[in-house]
C-alpha cells in the first residue's frame, strides 16, 4: 500500500524537431507539463501531458493550485478513486482540455508507479495483448511540403517496411489535394496504407465533396475532417463515403467517444492519452471501441502510446512523430516496420533528467 508523500509539477518547453504544418496551424513547440509523485516506499512516478504551444501555463496552474494538494496521504494504488476524486473536484471546468490535460499528468504518474510496484512494463499491466505494433509515418506528410517531397518521404517509409503514412490535406483547391495523394499512391503502390488528415478544417458539405474525390486513392482513413463538436456532420459524412472517418485527438471524455460510436460517426478511434485525461480513461475508450468493433490508432505521443496500443486487442497503428528525443535516453525500438513496447517497469520512457531540468520554464 504505497502512500503518497509528495507531488509536484513543472513545465518544460520542447522545440519541434521539424517544421510541422496542417490546414489550420503550425506546431511551434511542445509545452510539456510533468508531474512527479513520491511514495513512502521510496518510489517516484513520473507522468506528463502536453500542448502544442498554448495553455501549458494554465494546466500547470490547475495542478499546483488545486489538484496536487489532494494527493499526499492517499494510497497511490487507488487509481480509479483518485481519478474520480480529482475529476469531481473540478466540476466547474469539466469536460474540457485544461482539466483533462492536468488529470492526465497525474494519472500517468500513478500508472508509472503502479507498473514499478508490479515490476512490469505498462503494456503488460494495462492488458498485455502483444509487444509489437505497426507504425505509420506522419513526419513526411506535412501540408507545406511539395509533392516531390511527399513522394520521397513516402518511399522512405515504404523502404523502411512501415505499413502506412499520413498526408495532410486542406489545400484551397480539392484538385491539388487529390493530385498530391495520387502522386504518392502511384509511387508506393497499392500495398501501403495512406491516411489523410484535414485537421477540422472543412464544413460537412466540403468534406463530403472531397471524400468523394478521394475515393479512388484507396485511403485507409480521413481524419478530423470537421470540427470535433460537429457529431451530426460526421454522421452524414460517414454515411456518404466508404473511407473510414477517424476522430479522437480533440475529444476529452469517454462520453464524447460514446456519442461518436453510438451514432456510427467514427470508423477509427484516435484517443490521445493526454487529452482524454490519462491512461485510466484511455483504456475505457479502447474497450468501448472494441465493443463497437472499431480499431484504436491514437494521436501523437508515440513513446507512451506504443505500450497502450500493445495492451489492447483492437490496437491497430502507432503514429510516428518523434518529439521527446531531446529529453530522453535512447529512442523507441523499431523492427520490421513495428514499434516494440518497452519491457522496463513503468511507462518505459527513459527520461534524461539533466536535459529536462535544462528546459524547465516554471
Amino acid at each position: 500500500m504505497p502512500i503518497i508523500t509528495a507531488a509536484r509539477a513543472y513545465l518544460v518547453d520542447l522545440e519541434v524537431e521539424t517544421v510541422r504544418t496542417d490546414a489550420v496551424q503550425s506546431f511551434l513547440k511542445q509545452e510539456t507539463v510533468f508531474v512527479e509523485i513520491d511514495t513512502d516506499d521510496g518510489m517516484t512516478g513520473t507522468g506528463y501531458a502536453y500542448t502544442i504551444g498554448t495553455g501549458g501555463h494554465a494546466v500547470l496552474s490547475m495542478l499546483r493550485q488545486h489538484l496536487l494538494s489532494q494527493l499526499p496521504g492517499r494510497d497511490s494504488s487507488h487509481i480509479e478513486n483518485l481519478w474520480h476524486t480529482l475529476f469531481a473536484s473540478t466540476r466547474a471546468t469539466t469536460v474540457g482540455a485544461i482539466t483533462s490535460l492536468a488529470l492526465a499528468a497525474v494519472d500517468t504518474a500513478l500508472w508509472d508507479l503502479k507498473c514499478k510496484v508490479a515490476g512490469a512494463p505498462l503494456w503488460q499491466v494495462a492488458g498485455g495483448f502483444r509487444q509489437a505494433v505497426p507504425l505509420y509515418d506522419t513526419e513526411g506528410g506535412w501540408l507545406h511540403l511539395t509533392t516531390d517531397e511527399l513522394v520521397r518521404g513516402a518511399l522512405a517509409s515504404r523502404d523502411a517496411g512501415w505499413g502506412g503514412l499520413k498526408l495532410k490535406v486542406g489545400k484551397p483547391n480539392a484538385r491539388e489535394d487529390k493530385e498530391r495523394l495520387l502522386a504518392v499512391r502511384d509511387a508506393v503502390g497499392d500495398r501501403m496504407d495512406i491516411m489523410v488528415d484535414a485537421n477540422q478544417s472543412m464544413t460537412a458539405a466540403e468534406a463530403i465533396r472531397r471524400a468523394h474525390a478521394f475515393e479512388d486513392v484507396d485511403l485507409f482513413w480521413l481524419e478530423e475532417p470537421l470540427p470535433a463538436d460537429d457529431v451530426a456532420g460526421h454522421v452524414r459524412l460517414a454515411a456518404s463515403t466508404s473511407i473510414p472517418i477517424a476522430v479522437g485527438e480533440s475529444l476529452y471524455s469517454v462520453g464524447q467517444f460514446r456519442d461518436y460510436l453510438e451514432r456510427g460517426a467514427a470508423g477509427i478511434v484516435q484517443v490521445d492519452v493526454a487529452r482524454v485525461g490519462g491512461i485510466t480513461p484511455w483504456l475505457k475508450v479502447a474497450h468501448l471501441a472494441e465493443a463497437f468493433n472499431v480499431s484504436i490508432c491514437p494521436h501523437f505521443l508515440m513513446e507512451l502510446h506504443v505500450s497502450l496500443v500493445a495492451a489492447v486487442p483492437n490496437g491497430r497503428y502507432v503514429e510516428h512523430i518523434p518529439q521527446l528525443r531531446a529529453v530522453t535516453h535512447g529512442e523507441m525500438t523499431i523492427e520490421n516496420g513495428h514499434a516494440l513496447a518497452p519491457q522496463t517497469p513503468g511507462l518505459g520512457i527513459d527520461w534524461d533528467r539533466d536535459a529536462v531540468d535544462n528546459r524547465r520554464v516554471l
